[in-house]
């Protein structure tokens, strides 16, 4: 029973890591009005006529669909099996820790939370505050996907202060990526590693919000380096790497002008990094 719980948590963890990269796709893209202002429905209907921007957000949709429907069943299925826990029936080792049961009921709460933004969002015909707390909640859920599939709670502050903090400087990171993107701020630095070529550039809100994004990423690097060179743990040096991975894809990224693939690449390895930092928390 265990197994399977955990390949469900799996299913819906990786689930969620592409739904994120969707949503990526659609705002790179400009499909987040793909389905008018219309939720649930798309353009009012069920099934709409599909023209490119339409099926990229109608797709999305879908993917949010399949999502929902497996955190609800790994949250039934933990119930189910607390239950038949309950009733004394099978080994304690037949089971999942409470902690991850309780993960899934809280991954639960996280989809409900993330469903009304998406229709808010949509709504509202995409404020960029909403976007931003949409993909943030999309983050909480994926982490407490991960705690659940890895089967342990977090881990106690105390003992490993290093990676929560890796992990926390990561969010938000991650975060102001997502400001610096729905600004449409991404250009507003020409240039790499620098700003415009300077350290302290005296440009406007746009450009210190993507200065800013940078040099938490640079302070992310560093932290992390810190880390594994100080822990000497597999799981730090993996993170490093993808750190650094994510740094060279935002570099390419801004010195070729921004092109689609990139953005998308720099999304998809920024999730893979908080996943990273989620993983080594535990």
């Amino acid at each position: 029973m265990t197994r399977r719980f955990t390949h469900l948590a799996w299913a819906a963890a990786i689930a969620t890591y592409l739904l994120i990269l969707l949503g990526a796709i659609v705002r790179i893209t400009g499909s987040g009005m793909g389905c008018g202002d219309h939720w649930p429905l798309c353009n009012g209907r069920l099934l709409p006529p599909l023209d490119l921007p339409t099926m990229i957000e109608y797709g999305h949709r879908l993917a949010a669909a399949a999502v929902s429907v497996l955190v609800v069943a790994l949250a039934g299925y933990a119930w189910w099996l607390r239950r038949e826990e309950g009733r004394g029936k099978g080994e304690e080792s037949a089971h999942p820790p409470r902690g991850a049961t309780g993960a899934a009921y809280v991954a639960l709460v996280l989809l409900v939370i993330q469903v009304a933004l998406g229709a808010i969002t949509v709504k509202l015909a995409l404020p960029a505050w909403t976007v931003i707390l949409h993909l943030g909640t999309a983050m909480a859920l994926l982490a407490m996907l991960l705690v659940v599939a890895r089967g342990a709670p977090p881990v106690r502050v105390g003992r490993s202060g290093a990676p929560l903090g890796a992990a926390a400087l990561g969010l938000a990171t991650v975060l102001l990526g997502a400001l610096v993107a729905n600004m449409g701020a991404a250009s507003a630095c020409l240039g790499f590693p620098l700003c415009s070529g300077e350290w302290l550039p005296a440009g406007n809100a746009s450009q210190h919000i993507h200065w800013t994004h940078r040099l938490l990423a640079y302070a992310l690097l560093a932290y992390v380096l810190w880390w594994a060179v100080r822990s000497r743990a597999r799981g730090a040096w993996y993170v490093v790497a993808l750190v650094t991975l994510q740094v060279v894809v935002a570099a390419a990224m801004v010195l070729l002008a921004l092109p689609r693939a990139l953005q998308a690449a720099h999304v998809a390895v920024g999730a893979a990094v908080w996943a990273g930092l989620v993983l080594a928390a535990l």
